[in-house]
């Protein structure tokens, strides 16, 4: 018997500074709810940068040549996890508000 476990990730870094480093925090957050874990993200600062289509576009072609990698991780996220974010920082660094639809979270 495999017992749930409770996941807190936190992107407040740069994602610009280390994509590796970033990617493989989405890759471990994806797969906890693979595995059936209760997944909480919370993006602040810089971080919220992964809630920019644009952004995991880059990240993409990047790391996997254009294939949807680092936005698979982020779809299982979405479609698994209880997500939150900073309106304050996504006003300061993606220059959206809350509620305008930009994010891939809308």
């Amino acid at each position: 018997m495999t017992m749930s476990k409770r996941v807190f990730v936190n992107f407040v870094s740069e994602p610009k500074n280390d994509s590796m480093k970033t990617i493989v925090g989405l890759a471990c957050a994806a797969q906890a709810v693979a595995d059936g874990h209760t997944v909480s993200v919370f993006f602040a600062a810089a971080g919220v940068r992964l809630l920019d289509e644009a952004f995991l576009n880059e990240l993409d072609q990047e790391i996997a040549g254009g294939k949807p990698m680092v936005r698979g991780f982020i779809d299982t996220l979405i479609g698994g996890a209880d997500l939150h974010c900073s309106f304050g920082s996504v006003k300061a660094v993606l220059g959206h508000e809350e509620g305008d639809g930009a994010l891939v979270v809308a």
